[in-house]
């Protein structure tokens, strides 16, 4: 039986990058993608989960906020114009407000991982190879209010044992 993190690996990753340009999927991607993925999510929240039980700001299963990442996604010169085509490929209005595209994450984790890979794509630097090398592009990109760097091991080797 797979786990939650192979069934991203393995059928929303592909998915995700079926909306994008070819380049942009890569196996150095897929690897950030599902540590980032493990270490916010666990492949299994898709909305935050705070102290008490309640609901925090971040949707998806990479946990995107909508004024940070989602908005950042949606601007940036890099990726608007294929978030824009993924949009619209998967239905969508084009030109939805952040906060519209955030309450869709929650709910189509295909969208998620796209918006996930955009993220990535707006980083100027060379996608990571080693573990300290991807916390680092994990605190530049997803910037955690609270990170948990003695979590990110376990994300990175679990990451690296579906992707090699």
């Amino acid at each position: 039986m797979k786990t939650l993190l192979e069934i991203v690996a393995h059928r929303i990753v592909p998915a995700a990058y079926d909306l994008l340009p070819s380049k942009m999927a890569s196996t150095a991607a897929t690897r950030q993608l599902l540590a980032t993925n493990w270490q916010e999510s666990r492949a299994i929240h898709r909305a935050q989960i705070v102290n008490g039980g309640g609901r925090g700001p971040a949707r998806g299963l990479w946990q995107f906020e909508a004024g940070g990442g989602v908005r950042g996604v949606l601007e940036h010169r890099a990726s608007r114009e294929h978030a824009r085509q993924a949009l619209h490929t998967l239905g969508y209005d084009v030109d939805l407000q952040p906060s519209e595209v955030w309450a869709l994450l929650e709910h189509n984790d295909v969208l998620a991982a796209v918006f996930a890979r955009l993220l990535l794509w707006t980083d100027p630097r060379a996608l990571p190879e080693s573990e300290p090398a991807g916390w680092s592009v994990y605190l530049r990109l997803w910037r955690p209010g609270k990170p948990h760097p003695e979590t990110w091991a376990e994300a990175w080797r679990r990451a690296h044992e579906i992707v090699q």
